[in-house]
């Protein structure tokens, strides 16, 4: 391949990268200007996102979480059981489910599940031209269409977490029980290892996450071409780009949260 050709393709990427990142910036600025005027519109479909996003997504983020924490029982509980260090189970698990397997799993089911609704809804919505319909109606679509999106991401994502959290450790407890760490010596270990500052740090990472999974949904499916074909396409890259750029994101507040702590 021609050298010249390969710099090109690589510069048109970066160009078309850096102009998705200034859309996602775009729209998430002007739903965050719609929450913070208050004049938030149709807010009954708040209500119905959030049921969406939180009600909707609990049977699959728990049974998620469950086998999550059921793994990491298994091994943790054996590797430390054989090594004498037992006591110590309960506290591994409860810190990973908290900081990183119930957020991050969390994240991942709604991005997967969510996103990929997100952006088949507006995408088709925009290859129909309701979108444009809304504006010629004096009506924002960002604020009507991405606003109650984003506040029931905001709002569910935490909340799935913390049952996320639950059922993950005693999804390890469980677990870690059969392989000679009784009840009594795992809850120990998880109360005297797990700090609040594990757990808030967690739920903060699913409040970006809910700003990741909703802006770039949106935004994929807002900028949705080519009829049936181009929703399938913009389902599809709503959910892959959402995954990249939480575990990305996930990695860098880790990385400042715990790092140096």
């Amino acid at each position: 391949m021609n050298p010249s050709n390969v710099l090109v393709t690589i510069g048109r990427s970066v160009v078309a990268f850096i102009a998705s990142l200034g859309g996602g910036i775009v729209i998430l600025g002007n739903a965050l200007a719609g929450v913070l005027s208050g004049n938030v519109r149709a807010r009954n479909r708040i209500t119905e996102q959030m049921a969406i996003v939180g009600y909707e997504s609990l049977p699959i983020v728990l049974i998620t979480t469950l086998f999550g924490g059921m793994v990491l029982g298994l091994h943790t509980a054996r590797q430390f059981v054989n090594l004498g260090a037992g006591q110590y189970v309960g506290g591994v698990v409860a810190v990973s489910m908290a900081r990183e397997l119930a957020p991050t799993l969390t994240g991942i089911v709604v991005a997967a599940r969510i996103g990929s609704a997100f952006a088949a809804e507006l995408g088709a919505m925009k290859i129909t031209n309701q979108v444009d319909a809304l504006r010629s109606l004096a009506m924002d679509p960002i604020r009507y269409l991405v606003t109650p999106r984003l506040i029931a991401s905001l709002i569910m994502l935490p909340i799935l977490t913390m049952y996320a959290n639950v059922t993950g450790i005693l999804g390890g407890g469980l677990v870690a029980s059969n392989a000679g760490v009784s009840p009594q010596l795992f809850i120990n270990s998880a109360s005297e290892n797990m700090e609040v500052y594990d757990l808030a740090g967690g739920l903060l990472k699913t409040v970006v996450f809910g700003i990741i999974i909703a802006v770039t949904s949106c935004y994929i499916g807002l900028s949705t071409e080519g009829g049936a074909a181009g929703v399938g396409r913009s389902t599809t890259a709503a959910v892959v780009w959402s995954i990249v750029l939480l575990y990305a994101s996930n990695f860098l507040m880790s990385w400042l949260l715990w790092a140096y702590r």
